[in-house]
C-alpha cells in the first residue's frame, strides 16, 4: 500500500470528530492492507513503532526536525522558524514548504507503508557519535520522496504529535468492521489486545486468519493490560454489590507486573513500561521463587528499615531512576505485595475465580520477606469491611480494595469485580487522576515562574475523548511551579489536542501526556467544562488543588467520565 493513501485517510480523520466516521475511514484502509501493513499502520496510529513495553523512541526533537525541513525544502533557517512561529505545527510547516520543492523535483519514488515504517525504525535505532546527523539525513530522504501531505504526517509522527484523536478502541472497531462490516468482533479483538498489549500483533494475526483471534494465549514477557477498579463510597454499598468478598489493603506505591521464565525476570509498570533495570533487588528475590514460568501483579513500596515504616508515594517514586541504582536500592529497599496471579507454569490463571488465583499465589509466596501476599481477609459484613478500612488508614495506607471471590481477572477493563475505597471517599477531600491539557501564565507573585496553573481533563472511554473538568491553580510549591513551567514549555502547542472537548481555553495547550492527582471539595455542574456534559453544563471540580504528579500512570489510565458521574452522586 502507498503511504499516500494512508496520509489521505489521516487527513480525512483529522477533519472528523465522530468516532463512527473515524472507524469507517480506518476500516477502508485495513480492507486494503496486507497483514504486515496492518501491523505497521496500527502502531503508527498509536504514535509508536513497536508496542510501548519495548521502549523504542524516535528521539527527534524540535530543532532536529526544523533542520531536516530546512535541508529538504532549501529554505533558509530563518524562514522555517518564522513559519513554525506562525503555524505552531511543524507538520503544517513541512507540508507548506515542501509544496514548492515538490513542484521543482524531477526524481521521486513513491513511498509505501513498509518503506516509511522501516525508515522511521532506522531513525529510532541510530545511536552513538553522529547519530543525530544520521536521523536528520534519513528524515530528509523521506521528505525528498514524500508528497506535501505525507510530509505533514511523517513530521507529526517523528515528533510524537500525530494528533488524530484515534484511540485503541477505534482501531479495534475498525479491524472488526474491515472484516465483518460491523463491530461484532470487537470483544474477541479487545480480549486479545488486553492479553498482549500489542495492537500491531493483534492486527497482523487477525488479518492473517480472523479465527485465530478467538484462541489468543498469554505469553510471558508480553505484559497484560491491568484490570481496573470501580469506586463506591461506603462499606455498606460494597457489601450490597458483592456480598461476601475479599478485602485487601490498598498500598500507596506503584503497581508492577512481574514476569519470570527460568532465570529471566522482567518487570513492567502500570503504563506497560519495562522497568527491570531499575529494580535489581526485586529481580534477585523473584529469581528465588519456585515456579519456572510465572506472571503476577503487585504493589511495590519502599521501606525505611531503620524506622520500620513504609516511605510515602513520593519517596517510593525515587526508586524509578536510571542511574545510581545500587545506592537507590540500599536507601529505598522495595517490598512487593503481590495481589494477583496471571500465569503459572503453563496455566492461564486469568480465567479462574479470584479466590482460586489467590490460593495459588499464596502457595509459592511466604508471609515474610521482600515479596509476600498483600494483606487479605474474607468478610461478610459492612462492619468487617469498615474495620479493615480503618486498620489500613492507621497504617498510613491508601485504603482498601474489595474483590468478588468468583470473578475472573478482567484484563484492561473497569468492572465491579474490584471496588476501591480510599481514605478520602465520603470525607472532606476526594481525589481524581486527571490529564494536563493546558497551562496558564503566572500573574502577580507567580509571574517570575512563568506558570500560574493547569487545565486538566478526564478520559471518556466510550467516546475515546478527553473532557475538561478543572482549572487548577493551587497546591503547587515554588519548586513544582518551576518544574511544571519547564516540563510543559517543552510540550506546548498552539492548537487544542484533536481528541479534547473543551469550552475554556488556557494560555497554552499541551499534549495530553502528564497525569496529576487533584483533590477537590465536591463536584458541581458548570458551563465552563465538558466532562459528562448535560444541557450545556459539564461536571467540574470545586476548589481543586494539585496533590502530586502520577508518573506511574498514562493519560488513558486517568479517571474516567463514568467514574466522575458516579462520584457526583455522592458529592
Amino acid at each position: 500500500m502507498r503511504f499516500e493513501e494512508v496520509a489521505v485517510a489521516f487527513d480525512e480523520i483529522e477533519k472528523r470528530s465522530g468516532r463512527l466516521e473515524m472507524t469507517d475511514l480506518l476500516a477502508r484502509i485495513f480492507e486494503k492492507t496486507t497483514p504486515e501493513e496492518a501491523e505497521r499502520i496500527a502502531y503508527i496510529l498509536q504514535g509508536e513503532l513497536r508496542p510501548p513495553y519495548e521502549g523504542i523512541d524516535l528521539g527527534m526533537g524540535e530543532k532536529f526536525v526544523l533542520e531536516a525541513i530546512r535541508k529538504a525544502s532549501g529554505h533558509p533557517k530563518s524562514l522555517v522558524e518564522a513559519e513554525f512561529e506562525a503555524e505552531g505545527d511543524l507538520g503544517l510547516v513541512a507540508e507548506k514548504l515542501l509544496e514548492k520543492k515538490r513542484q521543482q523535483s524531477l526524481f521521486q519514488k513513491s513511498l509505501s507503508v513498509p518503506s516509511v515504517y522501516n525508515s522511521m525504525l532506522k531513525i529510532s535505532k541510530a545511536s552513538g557519535t553522529g547519530s543525530q546527523t544520521q536521523k536528520i539525513n534519513r528524515l530528509v530522504e523521506l521528505y525528498n520522496n514524500s508528497t506535501p501531505l505525507e510530509a505533514r504526517y511523517i513530521t507529526r509522527f517523528v515528533m510524537g504529535q500525530l494528533r488524530l484523536g484515534v484511540g485503541d478502541p477505534t482501531i479495534l472497531d475498525a479491524l472488526s468492521v474491515s472484516h465483518s462490516g460491523d463491530k461484532s468482533l470487537r470483544e474477541p479483538l479487545e480480549r486479545a489486545y488486553n492479553l498482549c498489549s500489542d495492537i500491531g500483533h493483534v492486527a497482523r494475526v487477525f488479518l492473517e486468519d480472523p479465527k485465530k483471534i478467538y484462541d489468543f494465549k498469554i505469553e510471558i514477557f508480553k505484559p497484560i493490560m491491568p484490570a481496573m477498579a470501580e469506586r463506591l463510597a461506603t462499606p455498606k454499598e460494597i457489601l450490597e454489590k458483592l456480598g461476601e468478598c475479599a478485602v485487601e489493603y490498598k498500598y500507596d506505591g506503584f503497581r508492577i507486573a512481574i514476569h519470570k521464565k527460568g532465570n529471566r525476570v522482567e518487570i513492567y509498570s502500570r503504563r506497560l513500561e519495562k522497568m527491570t533495570h531499575m529494580f535489581p533487588d526485586v529481580v534477585k528475590e523473584v529469581q528465588k521463587l519456585s515456579p519456572k514460568e510465572l506472571i503476577f501483579e503487585g504493589e511495590a513500596l519502599a521501606f525505611n528499615e531503620e524506622e520500620e515504616r513504609f516511605y510515602s508515594f513520593q519517596e517510593t517514586m525515587r526508586r524509578r531512576r536510571k542511574y545510581d541504582l545500587e545506592d537507590a536500592a540500599k536507601k529505598y529497599p522495595l517490598y512487593v505485595f503481590a495481589f494477583d496471579l496471571h500465569y503459572l507454569d503453563g496455566e492461564d490463571c486469568t480465567t479462574r475465580p479470584y479466590l482460586e488465583r489467590r490460593k495459588k499465589l499464596e502457595a509459592f509466596l511466604g508471609n515474610k520477606g521482600r515479596i509476600q501476599p498483600s494483606t487479605m481477609r474474607r468478610v461478610k459484613t459492612a462492619k468487617a469491611i469498615n474495620s479493615l478500612f480503618q486498620a489500613s488508614l492507621s497504617m498510613k495506607l491508601e485504603g482498601i480494595m474489595a474483590k468478588d471471590l468468583k470473578a475472573p481477572y478482567t484484563a484492561g477493563k473497569r468492572k465491579f469485580a474490584w471496588i476501591k475505597l480510599k481514605k478520602s471517599y465520603g470525607q472532606e477531600m476526594d481525589t481524581i487522576d486527571a490529564v494536563i491539557v493546558g497551562y496558564y501564565r503566572g500573574k502577580g507573585a507567580r509571574a517570575k515562574f512563568g506558570f500560574g496553573g493547569i487545565l486538566v481533563a478526564i478520559y471518556n472511554d466510550e467516546s475515546s475523548r478527553f473532557e475538561t473538568i478543572a482549572k487548577v491553580g493551587s497546591g503547587f510549591t515554588e519548586e513544582e511551579m518551576e518544574k511544571f513551567q519547564k516540563m510543559l514549555e517543552e510540550d506546548k502547542m498552539k492548537r487544542a489536542p484533536t481528541n479534547l472537548d473543551y469550552a475554556m481555553e488556557p494560555d497554552f495547550w499541551v499534549h495530553p501526556r502528564y497525569v496529576v492527582e487533584v483533590a477537590y471539595d465536591n463536584i458541581t455542574r458548570s458551563p465552563t467544562h465538558t466532562a459528562g456534559i448535560e444541557n450545556g453544563k459539564g461536571l467540574a471540580l470545586r476548589f481543586p488543588r494539585m496533590i502530586r504528579i502520577r508518573d506511574d500512570k498514562g493519560p488513558f489510565n486517568a479517571t474516567t467520565t463514568k467514574e466522575v458521574e458516579e462520584m457526583h452522586k455522592f458529592s
